[in-house]
């Protein structure tokens, strides 16, 4: 259920009156379906933690996220691992899917910029169980190129387009086909207060799965989705942001419901030269 007005004013308020100390500027952490176009700043790493529940399928999905600049912001590595529940798969079980090894540039801007353009791209690994629904059982590349654009200092959006190519994919039957996929996404972020924000996304992915030797079907979905998220910082470097929100499927997911959890913790680990 989505928060009523006076429910989401009041989480407003509970957020704003944390003893926390006040961040020197906005929350700049990657928007929940989508990326910022902002990589880490020097010395400073980023850990998060996803947690997406399905009403209608019972799926639920688990990420977890490091980024490292390297050394700066020009360039940065990460993993995402992530654990998951398919409830379609033979054993039922819960196990990790395909792990994604990625690099960032920041070609344009940064987080103090109006525009900033940071394109990533991603190896696939096939660590998931294909037999059980739970990674494609070859190895994938990505690509995705966030945009990040600060309308006002109350207003920031943030554009996604993406593609992945995953060769000689498998199905549970070990049947093979080459796959692609597609994604884009925008999302409106409202700087209610520089430790709070009020969010929109808009995400859309059309993904093939291998439907026989050498045959893929496509399926689409689409999801609107409203959240908070604030953050807590600490005098020693530390920003804890937790965040809430509700995916709605409409188009090709009307009826499917979802809750989406998400927390970062954002630490200096090195002090950057001068």
């Amino acid at each position: 259920m989505i928060p009523s007005r006076t429910a989401l004013s009041l989480v407003l308020l509970s957020v704003l009156s944390l003893g926390a100390q006040e961040a020197s500027k906005p929350i700049q952490d990657n928007s929940f379906l989508l990326e910022e176009a902002y990589n880490q700043e020097p010395g400073v790493i980023q850990h998060i933690s996803t947690f997406t529940k399905y009403r209608q399928t019972k799926d639920w999905f688990y990420t977890f996220t490091q980024e490292w600049p390297v050394p700066d912001e020009k360039h940065q590595l990460s993993f995402t691992l992530p654990y998951q529940r398919v409830e379609t798969s033979l054993d039922g079980k819960q196990a990790v899917g395909d792990i994604a090894l990625n690099y960032r540039y920041q070609l344009l801007g940064d987080g103090n910029s109006v525009v900033a353009m940071s394109p990533r791209f991603s190896l696939i690994l096939p660590t998931g169980d294909e037999k059980q629904l739970r990674g494609n059982g070859a190895v994938g590349y990505q690509v995705n190129l966030p945009i990040s654009v600060a309308l006002s200092k109350a207003f920031v959006t943030h554009w996604n387009l993406g593609a992945t190519y995953t060769p000689s994919a498998k199905n549970p039957l070990g049947q093979q086909a080459d796959l692609s996929a597609w994604n884009f996404g925008q999302s409106f972020i409202w700087l209610a207060h520089p430790n709070a924000n009020v969010m929109l996304e808009f995400a859309f992915n059309s993904n093939e799965v291998v439907a026989g030797p050498g045959r893929k079907d496509r399926v689409n979905s689409f999801y609107i989705n409203p959240g908070l998220r604030f953050a807590i910082n600490f005098e020693n470097g530390l920003q804890v942001v937790p965040g809430i929100a509700v995916p709605i499927g409409v188009g090709p997911s009307k009826g499917e419901r979802a809750i989406f959890l998400y927390v970062s913790f954002e630490h200096p680990l090195w002090n950057p030269k001068k």
